[in-house]
């Protein structure tokens, strides 16, 4: 009686005013003193206050569990949460009650009503009462209690279908305070549809399966092109409990449309083989196939049978191209192959063949240039949200989703509040509650608002829902499937759906795209480091004999920098953007001139040799090295010329030694430049340059001649000497074979000293 009294309008006793006086006497006296002693004390009792929650909020009461969701006729309800005395009083002589009450008058009303904290008198309904309560003889500071009450639903008093106010508070007394008051209070909304109907609104739930990027553009040394990863995060994802392993648990039970980003698939395929995973400067095996297996297993029978939606490649960030993007040269290209890929990923990876017509910025933002390059890439419909694209007809409803924008191109709108009920934190039981609650109460005022005009309504949640916020999801759905106030209808079916004639059709301008979503899209600098890594492929690319071995990894990695998913992460999307460079810089680099010494030509003509080095495992063709005489007066290649050109293809793994023909006109140094071009007359590489020594004769030469002629000089003297010998020891001449007779032999005249000749002796000159 006495919080009757208190809250209800009756008069309290005399008695009773006395000891409210004395408490505010009691309470005003330490503010007084607080004043009078300076801002320091008053800071000190802010403190304490923030500490210590007083009256309604001196108890948090939590709502961890309301069954069923929403109840029928015959139905028991059941509510169990936690009470927390947050203050700093021990809470006697207790008790938790349910309010229930009164119905509330349409989708604002829910609004105002999930704004109030704290027990409002007038606004809050008065308690049931009854044996429906529960005691709680004492909860001290710091103490938390468990809770359940259970109500017969034909107790509560429910009159015409729609969406009731429901608390749950704890009355009590503390040492401050000798009477009963609320200290306090948790609010929820009880949708109640005792009969069924035949006005429902159809009802489209996009389910996202989308992560951030995992696979980097490198790839193993090896004829398999193992990928590498930049972390082994994703397995967490994929394992049981894990956010992506929740979604396709809980999805494959609901009536969903799939909305799935194919660069997702790929990792996960890749991981079923042999995959890398980057730790520090090197790479380990990755050990998570048995996971990654079983994952896309259960996403396969998942899918088999439902509506699926495949994003372009890698998610792409449509508002950063649109506003930062479009005008540097490429960007939109890669928005096109993006787009082509996806279908082939999915229906490869799931075997369900995806619809590609389905365009989806962040946050259903959009804008003119939004729109278009949404649509650039052969898209027809825009999934935008109702924020964005506001009602401005004074419709007293909530539209159809679909809508005409011009061009041919057919807006989405999802429902704001309905795509955002799910955001913050849902791990904890009473905040997943509250928000199933409350999305079964918008739903429920969303279909009563027309009863006679049947509407279709898309919700579109946020992006990455984490485990907690998927497993709130679920339950608002597996509650949906049971009521009867709506029916779910695929994105596909929505699309088709005739518009509202009055719904909003015009398209916001670009000044009033939000802030704070511009502040986190990718700058301009993104887009052109792609264009230059872009650029640098294209001119590698045609060098190879495999081509598709680089283009593929790179292609898919260039999709990748401008993923949705970096939003609000600018470092990391500039060291991925800046990885992918260094990677493919470092792959044309094996394909190189190996540096040559300078080099010294004997005579008029030589060879000049230079190699090539082909590191890659593939081989590489369509090359020509480029040689140039830069002084063509005293040295000329190949025929007279300045320049000479020779082809290049060599297997990989394999140097080439090119030759090239040198003429010499004078003696002195010309230097020679060596540099690859690509067969279309673009420099590959970094040119070399080394020097040409030109001498006809040159010293060594002159010590070779010089040494032959030595070399006959004692040949002669040694014959002439062994001839000498010969005459003296006697002559023999050819008459039949018998020496010569002298006929007056000449007297001894000694030793061979002098002139060796003799009379009648025939010397050989």
């Amino acid at each position: 009686m006495a919080e009757a009294a208190d809250f209800q309008g009756m008069h309290p006793s005399p008695a009773r005013r006395w000891l409210r006086r004395k408490a505010s006497l009691i309470v005003g006296a330490p503010l007084v003193v607080g004043l009078l002693a300076g801002p320091g004390a008053a800071a000190a009792q802010a403190e304490a206050a923030t500490k210590a929650p007083t009256g309604s909020r001196t108890v948090d009461v939590s709502l961890d569990t309301l069954a069923p969701s929403a109840p029928t006729e015959g139905d028991t309800l059941t509510v169990s949460g936690t009470l927390t005395n947050k203050g700093d009083k021990t809470v006697t002589d207790a008790e938790v009650d349910l309010r229930v009450g009164p119905r509330l008058s349409g989708r604002g009303a829910v609004d105002e009503a999930a704004k109030r904290t704290g027990y409002q008198p007038g606004s809050d309904p008065a308690k049931l009462g009854g044996s429906y309560t529960l005691k709680v003889p004492k909860l001290a500071s710091g103490v938390s209690q468990d809770f359940t009450l259970a109500v017969p639903v034909d107790k509560l008093d429910l009159g015409a279908e729609g969406v009731y106010q429901l608390g749950v508070s704890l009355t009590g007394q503390t040492t401050d305070y000798g009477y009963d008051q609320v200290l306090g209070i948790q609010r929820t909304f009880l949708p109640w549809q005792p009969e069924d109907t035949d006005t429902r609104t159809k009802l489209t739930f996009l389910w996202p399966l989308i992560a951030s990027a995992h696979v980097t553009a490198e790839t193993g040394s090896d004829e398999q092109q193992t990928p590498v990863f930049a972390n082994d995060d994703l397995a967490l994802e994929l394992a049981p409990g894990g956010r992506l392993e929740q979604m396709v648990s809980l999805g494959r039970q609901l009536p969903v449309t799939w909305v799935i980003d194919p660069d997702l698939l790929a990792s996960v395929d890749a991981m079923t083989k042999n995959y890398r995973v980057k730790v520090g400067n090197t790479t380990v095996a990755g050990t998570n196939q048995t996971i990654a297996k079983k994952w896309l297993t259960d996403l396969q029978a998942a899918v088999k049978e439902g509506k699926v939606v495949a994003l372009p490649f890698a998610d792409p960030d449509l508002a950063s191209i649109a506003h930062r993007g479009k005008n540097v040269s490429g960007a939109l290209s890669h928005l096109r192959t993006a787009t082509e890929v996806a279908g082939t990923t999915v229906e490869t990876v799931l075997h369900v063949k995806p619809s590609t017509d389905f365009a989806w910025p962040v946050d259903g933002a959009i804008d003119p240039s939004v729109v278009d390059v949404a649509t650039s890439a052969g898209a027809h419909k825009v999934i935008a949200r109702s924020d964005s694209l506001k009602e401005t007809g004074g419709l007293p409803y909530t539209p159809t989703s679909a809508r005409p924008i011009g061009g041919g191109t057919t807006a989405l709108v999802s429902d704001h509040r309905l795509s955002t009920a799910f955001t913050g934190d849902m791990s904890k039981a009473g905040a997943s509650t509250l928000a199933v609650q409350k999305f079964l109460a918008h739903t429920l005022a969303l279909t009563e608002q027309a009863p006679d005009n049947e509407r279709s309504i898309v919700v579109a949640p946020q992006r990455t829902p984490t485990a907690g916020q998927a497993q709130a999801m679920a339950r608002a759905l597996q509650a949906l499937t049971a009521e009867h106030w709506t029916q779910p209808a695929d994105l596909m079916a929505a699309a088709r759906q005739k518009p509202d004639a009055q719904a909003t059709t015009k398209v916001p301008a670009a000044s009033q795209y939000p802030k704070r979503l511009r502040n986190q899209e990718l700058p301009t600098q993104a887009f052109q480091d792609i264009r230059t890594t872009q650029d640098s492929l294209n001119s590698f690319q045609v060098i190879l004999t495999q081509p598709d071995r680089v283009v593929t990894p790179f292609g898919n990695a260039i999709n990748r920098a401008v993923s949705t998913s970096w939003r609000g992460r600018a470092l990391e999307a500039q060291q991925y953007r800046d990885a992918v460079r260094t990677y493919l810089q470092g792959l044309t680099n094996e394909v190189q001139l190996i540096t040559k010494s300078d080099l010294t030509l004997s005579g008029r003509s030589a060879t000049i040799p230079v190699t090539v080095q082909n590191k890659l495992v593939q081989g590489v063709d369509h090359l020509v090295l480029r040689l140039t005489s830069g002084n063509a007066t005293r040295l000329k290649l190949n025929d007279g010329r300045a320049v000479a050109e020779q082809p290049v293809k060599i297997a990989g793994g394999h140097s080439q030694s090119v030759k090239f023909d040198a003429a010499a006109n004078a003696n002195g140094q010309a230097q020679v430049t060596a540099r690859l071009f690509t067969a279309d007359g673009a420099p590959y590489g970094e040119k070399m340059t080394f020097t040409v020594k030109v001498s006809e004769v040159t010293p060594t030469v002159l010590l070779v001649i010089a040494g032959g002629l030595l070399l006959l000089v004692l040949a002669g003297i040694r014959m002439y000497t062994h001839r000498k010998r010969t005459v003296a020891g006697g002559a023999v001449e050819d008459n039949g074979g018998e020496p010569e007779q002298p006929s007056d032999p000449a007297p001894d005249t000694g030793p061979e000293s002098g002139d060796p000749s003799g009379p009648g002796e025939k010397v050989d000159r």
